[in-house]
């Protein structure tokens, strides 16, 4: 009995053995099959472009993705109108606003010239601009302060003045040379009248075409002209070939071998002179 029994012991251990190791194989080859199914999921994620949901049953957080900020644009300054961009209608209202702008004397004289600005109505100058620029050009260094017996003073609306600046469209300022006069400005020049000068607009905006240099400029050889006339001087002509042109000279109908020119007084303090019109 002995002999058997142990025999049947060994046999019974030798039979539950490969069952353990079976099941051991079973759930490793499940293990497997899961890991292998799992990695095709993914890979075939991969390849489609379709987002996995598997790292959030990791528990992996995702970031949304920020979209891209439109840039805001710039604003455009919006450009100062220059000299060339003011209308000039060839006629206007034929009223004016005269300037509330005033200043100091400017100039040795004892007595200042003082003198009101008005532009006509409706124009793209505004009147306080236009004088405060005559006023600058009564007061630069080659003006006519350079004579210390001359000075100006810009006074405001209602305030006593000894004469008047008009600036004036073409038609309106011919109207007012003719009255003033009786002289044809032909829409194109201006004019001294009686208490004042008349400005015309066209001459204020585009200058002359004998005349090489800024507006400013040419706007300081009306006032300086018109002005000269106020203080007592007369027409002169070109005293010669490549010699400053006199302000007191009409530069806009020639200058007859003479430099354009808008100041009375060269850079050495010498007046500008030649001989007198006839």
């Amino acid at each position: 009995m002995a002999p058997r029994h142990g025999v049947r012991r060994r046999s019974s251990h030798r039979r539950g053995r490969p069952r353990s190791r079976g099941r051991r194989y079973l759930v490793g080859a499940l293990a497997v099959a899961a890991l292998l199914g799992s990695a095709a999921f993914f890979l075939d994620d991969e390849r489609s472009g379709t987002p996995s949901a598997a790292p959030h049953r990791r528990g992996t957080a995702t970031a949304t993705p920020t979209p891209p900020s439109t840039p805001t644009p710039t604003p455009k300054s919006t450009p100062t109108p220059t000299s060339t961009e003011i209308d000039v209608p060839l006629k206007g209202s034929g009223t004016f606003v005269t300037a509330r702008s005033g200043g100091a004397k400017v100039g040795r004289g004892p007595r200042p010239l003082r003198y009101v600005v008005k532009v006509e109505s409706g124009l793209d100058i505004p009147p306080a601009r236009a004088a405060d620029e005559i006023a600058d050009i009564l007061a630069a260094p080659r003006g006519w302060t350079e004579n210390p017996a001359h000075s100006f003073q810009l006074v405001g609306a209602g305030e006593p003045h000894d004469l008047t600046v008009t600036i004036a469209t073409p038609g309106t300022a011919d109207a007012l040379c003719w009255e003033g006069i009786q002289q044809d400005t032909q829409g194109v020049y201006n004019c001294e009248v009686p208490g004042g000068v008349v400005v015309n607009l066209k001459r204020w905006v585009s200058g002359s075409p004998t005349f090489d240099g800024p507006i400013h400029d040419y706007r300081a050889l009306i006032i300086n002209h018109e002005m000269g006339h106020f203080l007592g001087h007369t027409h002169r002509t070109c005293a010669g070939p490549g010699q400053l042109a006199p302000v007191m000279m009409q530069q806009i109908k020639g200058l007859h071998g003479c430099v354009a020119n808008a100041w009375p007084y060269d850079k050495d303090g010498r007046l500008v002179t030649g001989p007198r019109v006839q």
